[in-house]
């Protein structure tokens, strides 16, 4: 597991320790490119979900609604050299549990659900889907063994362009803290330096 001093490659840890050079690959050549503009949504939750992508430029976040709050959370991004979809509910055709939302203006390769499955079909499909639960899972965790600051400070060291690419209502809503929080702890962590 990493730790708030210990860098990831990736902002989504699932692919430490897992080759996706052959769905990236796939995606460039066979995926369908699509240039999306900032607010523009490429899966929408309540509805089937479809889309497995190749993020080349910009950056995804996905969303859920509380229904109780009648708010919408961030649960996750999706950045630069990462794939974007609501797996495995594209594969399944289930309806999508989350909206997936372009932050910036994007360019994505994209492959159907079905067109995956084939894919995976030839490999180790569990591998993934214990890369997955692990990240889900330590994130879980994280949210009882840190404090919010700590989880702060992990998220800039998986992804220091973080703060650059992502509002602070965004990020807040991701680690499910105010915005003013946030704030608080970015002001604390100049002051220190």
């Amino acid at each position: 597991m990493k730790t708030a001093m210990t860098p990831n490659k990736h902002f989504n840890t699932y692919k430490e320790g897992l080759d996706l050079e052959f769905l990236r690959e796939y995606c460039m050549e066979h995926g369908e490119r699509r240039m999306m503009k900032r607010g523009e949504m490429l899966e929408e939750a309540g509805e089937p979900a479809q889309w497995v992508g190749y993020v080349a430029k910009g950056c995804f976040k996905y969303i859920v609604k509380n229904q109780t709050e009648n708010r919408d959370y961030i649960t996750g991004f999706a950045f630069e050299d990462e794939f974007v979809g609501d797996f495995p509910n594209c594969i399944d055709n289930r309806k999508s549990a989350v909206s997936i939302v372009a932050m910036t203006a994007s360019e994505v390769y994209l492959i159907n659900g079905q067109q995956l499955l084939s894919l995976l079909e030839n490999r180790d499909y569990a591998h993934v889907y214990k890369h997955l639960f692990l990240q889900i899972y330590t994130q879980y965790l994280d949210s009882y063994r840190m404090t919010v600051r700590e989880r702060y400070s992990n998220l800039l060291n998986r992804c220091p362009q973080i703060v650059q690419q992502i509002n602070l209502k965004d990020i807040a809503s991701f680690l499910r803290v105010t915005p003013t929080t946030i704030s608080n702890i970015r002001r604390e962590i100049t002051f220190e330096q």
